[in-house]
Order: structure tokens, then sequence, then C-alpha cells
């Protein structure tokens, strides 16, 4: 029996969420990107059972499109790790940031210094809510051209393109180090001056402002609608989902997920291919 035909692991208490978190690459989202027909169903059937569905990702918000017709009546979605809550309405291109949490460029622009003297050789780029920016080194790793090119330093300067923009986060990307250790390393050096985390199988830091990171943001949207953590749950598959798994009252690690996730999961389901979130999904509606 393969994990897509396995019930998925459920944890041992009462399943009566008010709230679905998930993330979506790795998690909700197949390999190829897509919403797969069944998870499509499975979404509606969550908000018509009355259950809000809240996509939780490290995507900026003009990378939504994808899912942008799933998220239902609220509209809304957290995006680049809870640096910004925005409201998906009207699709792609349409969005409308609800809640920014920036990084403050004079604390961005130290923690670039920090990773510069610490891992020599790390190339930075700058997440705006209008686009990113990069440095010359930064390899071309998104989805899109960057809004203009020059060292983190001057892309981080009062007078930067974009600079009337707020910092969602920065990126540290090195192409040597080993993923899991850059992001130690990096955490020991920077300390509580910001958020570190990771969700690229490559050297890929993404670093937010203090304190924000997808189970704080998610916390303050449940907060705002009266939803205790015990009503949520969460889904994930890499380390920048941790602390969204262990603050949600039931929360579940994907068969594909990092070492880290399913050790703070209090599941487990089928991996993205399998439509992992679905399974969960159904098998709670069935239990209601």
């Amino acid at each position: 029996m393969t994990s897509a035909t396995r019930p998925p692991r459920i944890p041992a208490r009462p399943l009566r969420p008010r709230l679905i978190a998930t993330d979506l690459d790795g998690t909700l989202l197949r390999d190829d990107h897509s919403v797969s027909p069944r998870t499509v169903a499975a979404l509606a059937a969550a908000e018509a059972a009355g259950i809000e569905i809240f996509f939780v990702t490290g995507r900026p918000a003009r990378w939504m499109g994808v899912v942008s017709e799933h998220v239902h009546g609220h509209g809304l979605a957290i995006c680049g790790n809870g640096a910004a809550v925005v409201d998906l309405h009207g699709g792609p291109g349409a969005h409308r940031f609800v809640k920014i949490r920036d990084l403050v460029p004079a604390t961005a622009l130290e923690v670039v210094e920090i990773l510069r003297a610490a891992a020599p050789g790390t190339a930075f780029a700058v997440e705006r809510t209008g686009g990113l920016h990069r440095e010359p080194g930064y390899p071309p790793l998104h989805l899109e051209p960057p809004q203009s090119i020059a060292p983190a330093e001057a892309l981080l300067a009062a007078g930067s393109p974009g600079a009337d923009q707020p910092v969602l986060k920065v990126l540290a990307h090195h192409a040597e180090l080993a993923p899991d250790e850059f992001l130690r390393s990096a955490r020991a050096e920077v300390g509580a001056r910001a958020t570190l985390t990771r969700s690229s199988p490559s050297a890929l830091l993404e670093i937010s402002g203090p304190g924000v990171s997808k189970a704080s943001t998610l916390a303050l949207c449940c907060a705002e609608r009266g939803i205790d953590p015990a009503e949520v749950m969460a889904f994930g598959d890499m380390p920048n989902d941790v602390e969204m798994l262990g603050w949600a009252g039931t929360s579940y690690a994907m068969g594909n997920a990092h070492p880290e996730v399913l050790a703070a999961a209090s599941g487990r389901t089928g991996a993205n291919n399998e439509d992992g979130v679905a399974a969960v999904i159904e098998e709670v509606l069935r239990s209601r």
C-alpha cells in the first residue's frame, strides 16, 4: 500500500478545525506547481463546511496566481513567510496588501554585513512589495527578472530603486555551503536581530524582521477572527513551516517533509504529489 492510498496518521484528539493553514510548494502544490482536481475539491468542501482555508507561503504575492481562484470567501493569504497578508481577490496582478510586517533596511544592512563576514561568497537579493532586486552574483533562481541589480548595500540605501516600498525579506545564497549548515551558522551569527529560515533545496536563506514568521502572522490573523490555536490545522514540508506546525493545535508533515518538520508535526500524511493535504481534509470531513 502506498502513501497515496494509506490513510493519513491523524492525531488522537477531536478534529474540529475552524481554520486550515497550508503551505504551498512541496505541500499543497504538486511538483509541477499545479493544484490537483482532488485538492481543489477538498478545499471547496472544507470551505462549504465552514472551515476557512489560509495559504501560508514563502512566495511573494505576485506568485500567487496558481491558487488565487481557490481562496474562496475571505480571499486572504499569508505571503513572504509572514511578512505580508494579501487579499487575492481580483486574481494575479490585482492583489492588495492588507498587513505588512517589514524588515527595517538598517537591520537588513546589519545582517548583510554579518553574513558577508561569517560566510564569504554569500550573494544577496532584496524582496520589496513591488518586486525583487538582486546583487550581480545572486543566481537567477526566481520566476521573473529583477527590478534592479546592484550590491545589497546599494539596494537597501535610501535612494535605491524601490526605496519607497517596504522590504519584506532579504535572500542570502551560498553556492558551496550545505543548506542546513548555512542556516545553523547564520542563525548563530545573526541572533535575534532577524528571523532566518529556509524553504529551498539549495543553500538559500530567507531573512525577515525579528519575530516575523508564518506562525506569528497566522496567530495575528486567527486572533482577529477569535480562532484559538487548538482550532487550527496546519500542513508543511520545510523548515520555514516548523514554527507554524508547532503553534497549530493539529499539524501534519508531508510524506516528503524535511526531518525537522517530521519532528515538529503531530501527524503525518502523504507526499505533495500524492495529494496528502486533500487526504487529511477528506478524512476530517468524513469524521464530522
